[in-house]
This record gives C-alpha cells, sequence and structure tokens, in this order.
C-alpha cells in the first residue's frame, strides 16, 4: 500500500510542473502609489489548466483583470481566471489580460525582483520573481 502511494505521488508530480513562467516583470512605481501590474507568458506542456489567482508578499491582494475596448474607450474588467491551452501558452501584457498588484505595501524600485505565486486550478502553485522594469515600460528591457 505504501509503495503505491509513493508511485502515485511521482505520477502526479509531474502534472504540477506543466505551466512555467517566462520573462515575468513588472513596472517601477512612484512614491506613494498602491496599484502596480504584472506581466509575462505562461507556458503550458500539459493539459489544459487555469490561472485562479495569485498572491506577493508586496501586495494586500492580486486580481485578474483584462482591458477591454469598448467603442473608443479602453476598460479593465476583473476575471475570474485566465486559461493556459493544452500545449499552449497564454501572455499578461499590457493592454491585455494581466495581474492587477492591489494595496502595495511599498514602492516597487527598478532593478528588484518582486516575488510572486500563482495559484493554478488543477497545478498547484508556480512560483516567480517578476523583474521591475522602468517606470512606464511597455515590455521588459531584456530576457529573463
Amino acid at each position: 500500500m505504501r509503495r503505491c502511494l509513493i508511485a502515485l505521488m511521482f505520477i502526479a508530480l509531474p502534472a504540477w510542473a506543466q505551466v512555467s513562467v517566462e520573462q515575468p516583470w513588472t513596472r517601477a512605481t512612484p512614491p506613494g502609489a498602491k496599484v502596480g501590474a504584472g506581466f509575462m507568458r505562461l507556458r503550458n506542456a500539459g493539459a489544459a489548466d487555469r490561472v485562479v489567482g495569485a498572491s506577493s508578499p508586496v501586495a494586500g491582494r492580486i486580481e485578474m483583470h483584462v482591458t477591454l475596448r469598448e467603442g473608443d474607450v479602453m476598460k479593465m474588467r476583473e476575471m475570474k481566471s485566465f486559461e493556459i491551452p493544452a500545449g499552449g501558452s497564454f501572455e499578461l501584457k499590457p493592454g491585455g489580460g494581466h495581474l492587477m498588484l492591489l494595496d502595495l505595501k511599498r514602492p516597487l524600485k527598478k532593478g528588484e525582483k518582486v516575488p510572486l505565486t500563482l495559484k493554478l486550478e488543477k497545478g498547484g502553485e508556480v512560483k516567480a520573481e517578476l523583474t521591475v522594469e522602468e517606470l512606464g515600460a511597455r515590455q521588459p528591457a531584456h530576457n529573463h
């Protein structure tokens, strides 16, 4: 019985590591700012999964948002999850899907790393570090 449980653990472990994070980044924030945004590419080598939450020690909470155009107006909408297709990827980027880092506990300074944990519906948790780029950056300065 014990061997079966151990074998099942090793069979299940690869599923937890199927989603990887590429180029995680955020922007520097001015003093007193309470909001930031997180961006990255999520690559999925396994079955379809969803990001259902995120956390970071620098933020009171993190929400998932998408930017939509309604006529001539850009609006943000909160999302319950981000779908990562089987064998595919999903990009969080300015003007699209992104993580909103709310109630920042301190300003984010260029060059630092911000710890982040993504919560997946099926795959458990994935840890990453957001590299802080310049204030107003539209993309990461280089590959991380």
